[in-house]
């Protein structure tokens, strides 16, 4: 019997947790998905971070899936406030200047297959 009571009184702990986690959340101003997506994001984040680092020239199929992976980090960073991932700023500006680097790369390339030189 009071094996059930602490196993309910556990349960009541796990998700009065919850409950103030989803409370906190709300209370920053953000809905809980982009809660979750900003969590996501993060991990792609460090991925896309060490990729950057790592590798200097990428082919054309890679920087296509850098792009898009980097994009989808922006729009989930967009949505929560910047005091969340401020301690991200440096890899967020590492990520940002690499997928700079790598649109004005294809942009030129394009404009050069178009102007036929």
């Amino acid at each position: 019997m009071e094996i059930l009571i602490i196993i309910y009184i556990l349960i009541f702990s796990i998700f009065a947790l919850i409950a103030y986690a989803v409370l906190q959340i709300k209370l920053a101003g953000m809905r809980v998905k982009d809660f979750w997506t900003f969590i996501e994001a993060n991990q792609m984040l460090d991925k896309l971070y060490r990729f950057a680092k790592q590798y200097e020239s990428m082919t054309p199929q890679e920087q296509v899936i850098y792009l898009s992976e980097a994009e989808k980090i922006f729009n989930a960073f967009d949505n929560v406030p910047n005091e969340l991932w401020e301690e991200e700023y440096d890899k967020y500006k590492e990520v940002l200047s690499k997928y700079k680097d790598i649109k004005m790369l294809r942009w030129a390339s394009t404009s050069t297959k178009r102007s036929g030189f």
